[in-house]
C-alpha cells in the first residue's frame, strides 16, 4: 500500500545488531554473525538504498529470547523521540527469538509508530506489499522453536556435566578456584581457602557467627563479595564488610567437605531470568570430587550446632571487657548476668537482667554483687583448688585413662546411633507403606494424616537424638587432642597473679550463681572437678569502694 510513496520519503535509519553469548561460542556461525560483519552488512545496505544513517544500535552478549537489552531499550526511546523512522536488522533472529514479543514489535508496535521494520535476510519489508513479509510470522515462530531446542540441548549436556562432577558454573565457592589444566576441576585458592578454614575452626571452637564476623573484619579480611568484586545490587548492602549471612552460607556449603554441590537453583524457562531454588532433593551432588578444606565430622558438627539455633554470647560493646563477663549465669533463671558499670558511684557490678528489668514482678531474684569483690574470690578459689589437683596429676597416666574412656565412649555412641537409624528406617518405611496406600485409595488423606501423623513426630525425635549423639561423638573426639595443650594453659593460669580473659575462656565453661549467693565454677572439658563455695559478703555499703568511688 505504500510503494508508490516510498520514493519520496525520507528514512531516517537506525541499524540494530544483536550478538548473544551462545552465538559468539559457535565458530561455524562466528563469520555470518559477528558484530563487525553485521554492521558492514547492514551499512551497505543503507548505502545502496540511499538511507540517511542516524544510529548504530548494538546488543552484544544478550539473548534473543528477552527483550531486556540496552541498546534495544535506547532504541524504542529514539523512535518514540521521532530521531529515526526506519530499523534495519540483518535478519529476523537478530532482533529476538520470543515469538511473541517479535510479533508484537513488527505487526503492532512499529505500525502504530509509523516505523518502517527491514529483516535483510528474508526479504521482509513492512513498508511494501509483498509475499515474503507474510512468512516473517512462521520465521518468528521457527527462531523461537529454535532457541528452546538449544536451551533444552544446553541444559542436556550441562546436566551431564555436573553428573560428572565438573562444575560448571561462573565463579567457583569462595575458598576455590578453577584448575588451570581442567576448568571443569575445582582446586583450593591459596589467597583465600586459609579464611574458609578459618571460619569452621571457629564455629567448631564455640565462637558465634556474629562474632566470628567480628573478627574478620578486624583482620580487614576480604568478604567472598569483595574478592569477586561483585557489582553492587540492592541485596548487598556492603561488599567489602563481613556480616552474619556470609558467614552462614559458607558454614552450610557442603562444597567444603569436597563434594560438587550442584544445580542448586534453575531458571523458570528459557525465556525468563527468574531463578527459583529447588528442593535439596533434586540437588546434583557428586561425592569427592575436589580437595576437601574441612573434614566431614568438623562440617557436620558445626551444621548441627546451626540446626539448634544455638546462640553465642557476644557482648556489643567496645569498652573493655572484665575477665568473667559472658560466663556468670543466674541458676534461677538460665540467663547470664550482666555486668554494669555505675558511671554515677564509679564501680563495676553484676545482676540478673531479668530481674533488673521487672523487679515488681518477681520474674526472678536480685543477683546483685560488686563485681571486683566476686571476681577476686572466684580467683583465688581457682587457684587453690586447681593448684592442689595439679600439683597430685599425673599427665601420662591421665591422658592414658582419657584416651581409653574417649574410645569407649566413641564405641558405645556408634552402637547408639547404628541402632537409632534401624529404627528410623523402619519407620520411614511404615510412612513410605503408608503413602502408597494413600495414593492408591486404599486410606484417604484424613486418615493417611491420623495414621503417619506419630510415626512422623517420632521420626523427628530419632533424628534430633542422632544428631545429639553426632555432637556427642565430635566433642569426645576434639577433647583428647585438646586435653595436652588445656594442661598447659591451667598451669600458665597458675602462673600469673591475674589471668587474662582469653585464659578463663579457654579454661572455663560457666559459673552459676544462684539467689543465695552459692557459687559453682563449671571447667571444660570435665578435667578438673567442678568447684562450689559461698561468696563472703566482707562489705555491706551498697557503693562496695565508698563514697569517692574506685576505677578499675
Amino acid at each position: 500500500m505504500y510503494n508508490t510513496y516510498l520514493n519520496n520519503m525520507d528514512f531516517r535509519v537506525g541499524i540494530y545488531i544483536r550478538l548473544s553469548q551462545e552465538d559468539r561460542d559457535k565458530k561455524y556461525e562466528s563469520d555470518s554473525e559477528s558484530v563487525i560483519n553485521q554492521k558492514e552488512l547492514l551499512r551497505g545496505y543503507v548505502k545502496n538504498n540511499n538511507f540517511n544513517l542516524i544510529k548504530e544500535y548494538v546488543d552484544d552478549g544478550f539473548s534473543g529470547t528477552d527483550f531486556d537489552r540496552p541498546a534495544f531499550k535506547k532504541m524504542l526511546e529514539d523512535i518514540k523521540n521521532k530521531e529515526i523512522n526506519c530499523v534495519i536488522v540483518k535478519d529476523l533472529s537478530r532482533f529476538g527469538r520470543d515469538h511473541v514479543m517479535t510479533g508484537y514489535y513488527t505487526e503492532t508496535f512499529f505500525p502504530e509508530n509509523n516505523i518502517r521494520f527491514i529483516s535483510i535476510s528474508e526479504s521482509v519489508d513492512t513498508f511494501k506489499e509483498q509475499a515474503s513479509n507474510d512468512s516473517s510470522t512462521f520465521i518468528i515462530a521457527c527462531n523461537d522453536y529454535y532457541s528452546k531446542q538449544n536451551s533444552v540441548k544446553i541444559r542436556a549436556v550441562l546436566n551431564q556435566k555436573r553428573l560428572n562432577g565438573k562444575f560448571v558454573g561462573s565463579l567457583p565457592s569462595f575458598g576455590y578456584m578453577r584448575d588451570p589444566e581442567d576448568k571443569g576441576h575445582l582446586i583450593p585458592n591459596p589467597e583465600t581457602d586459609w579464611i574458609v578454614k578459618e571460619i569452621f575452626k571457629l564455629r567448631a571452637n564455640g565462637v558465634g557467627a556474629t562474632e566470628i564476623a567480628n573478627k574478620l573484619n578486624e583482620m580487614k579480611v576480604p568478604t567472598p563479595s569483595g574478592y569477586k568484586k561483585t557489582s553492587y545490587s540492592l541485596q548487598l548492602i556492603d561488599r567489602d564488610t563481613w556480616n552474619i549471612t556470609t558467614v552462614k552460607k559458607i558454614l552450610a556449603n557442603r562444597i567444603y567437605t569436597g563434594d560438587m554441590v550442584q544445580h542448586v537453583q534453575t531458571k523458570v524457562n528459557y525465556k525468563s531470568k527468574k531463578k527459583i531454588t529447588l528442593d535439596e532433593k533434586l540437588w546434583t551432588i557428586v561425592e569427592n570430587t575436589h580437595e576437601a578444606l574441612v573434614d566431614r565430622e568438623t562440617f557436620n558438627y558445626v551444621n548441627i550446632l546451626r540446626k539448634r539455633k544455638t546462640r553465642n554470647y557476644e557482648i556489643k560493646t567496645k569498652r573493655e571487657k572484665r575477665i568473667l563477663e559472658g560466663k556468670l549465669f543466674c541458676k534461677e533463671c538460665g540467663n547470664r548476668l550482666t555486668v554494669l558499670y555505675r558511671r554515677n558511684k564509679d564501680y563495676w557490678s553484676i545482676n540478673c537482667n531479668r530481674y533488673s528489668r521487672d523487679p515488681v514482678r518477681g520474674r526472678c531474684y536480685s543477683h546483685f554483687f560488686p563485681y571486683n569483690y566476686l571476681e577476686k574470690q572466684i580467683l583465688e578459689k581457682i587457684n587453690y583448688v586447681v593448684s592442689e589437683l595439679v600439683n597430685g596429676l599425673d599427665l601420662e597416666e591421665l591422658n592414658n585413662e582419657i584416651t581409653k574412656n574417649i574410645h569407649k565412649e566413641k564405641e558405645s555412641i556408634d552402637e547408639v546411633i547404628k541402632s537409632l537409624k534401624v529404627e528410623k528406617e523402619k519407620i520411614t518405611n511404615k510412612i513410605s507403606m503408608l503413602y502408597n496406600d494413600r495414593c492408591d485409595g486404599v486410606i484417604s488423606v484424613n486418615v493417611y494424616k491420623e495414621l503417619a501423623s506419630p510415626f512422623e513426630l517420632k521420626l523427628k525425635q530419632i533424628v534430633e537424638r542422632i544428631d545429639e549423639e553426632e555432637l556427642k561423638k565430635y566433642t569426645s573426639r576434639n577433647n583428647q587432642s585438646i586435653l595436652p595443650n588445656y594442661i598447659k594453659k591451667i598451669k600458665e593460669l597458675l602462673d600469673l597473679n591475674k589471668p587474662k580473659r582469653e585464659l578463663i575462656e579457654a579454661l572455663i565453661d560457666k559459673i552459676v550463681i544462684d539467689k543465695d549467693r552459692n557459687i559453682t565454677i563449671k571447667f571444660k572439658y570435665d578435667v578438673i572437678p567442678q568447684i562450689e563455695f559461698v561468696y563472703i559478703d566482707k562489705n555491706k555499703v551498697r557503693n562496695p569502694y565508698g563514697r569517692k568511688g574506685k576505677n578499675s
